[in-house]
C-alpha cells in the first residue's frame, strides 16, 4: 500500500473509535409523541451501524442553559462524539453516515444521491408533513382554508414520493441515512392515515420499520420514557 493510500477501518476499529458516543434526549415526554421523538432517528442509525453508544437524559420541563448550549432551540436530540456536540437529527445522521462507513456510500455519485434524499426528506417532505401532523396531534378537525391548504401541500409531496417509491426499494442503491429520515417522516403521516391513497409509500414504511435496528430503537425509546412515569 502506497503512502497516499489509507486503510479502511475495520468494524472493530470503528466501534472502538465511536465508543464515546452519547445520545441526549428528554427524560420524559407525554404519551402521544412517544415512539416519534426524533432521537429515534439517531438510535436507528446507531443500531444499523452497530456502533456503541450510551443515552443521557435532560429534563423535559426544566431546560437549562447547558441544554440550550447544545441545542439552541431547547429540543432533542443531540449527539456528543468525543469533544464534538451535534444537534439537528439530519446533521447527526450525516455525521454518523460519514463516520460509520455503513449508511453512506463510498462512491461520489452514491454519496451525493443519499445526501440529496436526506435533505429532501427534511426540506421537501417534512416541511409539508409536520404542520399537517401538528393539527392531527391537536385533534383540530376544523375545515378552515388554511387547513385545506396544508392538506393539499402534503398531498402534492406524497404524490411525488409515491412515483419515486413505486420504482425502488430504497432511495439509493442500498438502505442509508436518507431512508432513516424519509421513513421516519412518512411513518408519522401514516400514523394519522395520511398514506391511505399512497400504497408505495405505505410499503416503503413497512419495509423500513420491519428492520431489526428500527424495532430495537423504537422499543428502547418507549422503554426510556416509560421508565420515568
Amino acid at each position: 500500500m502506497s503512502d497516499k493510500q489509507t486503510k479502511t477501518p475495520s468494524a472493530t476499529e470503528r466501534k472502538r473509535s465511536m465508543a464515546d458516543l452519547i445520545l441526549t434526549t428528554f427524560d420524559w415526554v407525554p404519551e402521544i409523541p412517544r415512539g416519534y421523538v426524533r432521537d429515534i432517528r439517531v438510535r436507528w442509525a446507531l443500531e444499523e451501524a452497530g456502533l456503541q453508544y450510551s443515552v443521557k437524559s435532560v429534563p423535559f420541563r426544566a431546560r437549562n442553559a447547558e441544554h440550550f448550549a447544545h441545542q439552541p432551540f431547547g429540543q432533542v436530540p443531540w449527539l456528543t462524539d468525543g469533544e464534538i456536540s451535534i444537534f439537528e437529527s439530519g446533521a447527526i445522521l450525516l455525521h454518523l453516515g460519514e463516520r460509520s462507513g455503513v449508511l453512506l456510500p463510498t462512491d461520489l455519485q452514491g454519496r451525493r444521491e443519499v445526501q440529496e434524499w436526506l435533505f429532501a426528506a427534511l426540506n421537501s417532505v417534512e416541511i409539508a408533513s409536520l404542520p399537517w401532523s401538528i393539527f392531527k396531534f391537536s385533534g383540530d378537525t376544523a375545515e378552515t382554508p388554511g387547513r385545506k391548504h396544508l392538506d393539499a401541500f402534503l398531498s402534492a409531496r406524497l404524490q411525488h414520493m409515491e412515483s419515486v417509491l413505486a420504482e425502488r426499494e430504497w432511495l439509493s442503491k442500498s438502505f442509508s441515512i436518507a431512508d432513516i429520515a424519509m421513513a421516519d417522516v412518512l411513518r408519522l403521516v401514516h400514523r394519522f392515515g395520511g398514506l391511505a391513497e399512497h400504497p408505495s409509500c405505505r410499503d416503503y414504511v413497512a419495509r423500513a420499520t420491519a428492520r431489526p435496528a428500527f424495532m430495537k430503537a423504537h422499543a428502547d425509546q418507549l422503554a426510556h420514557f416509560a421508565a420515568a412515569d
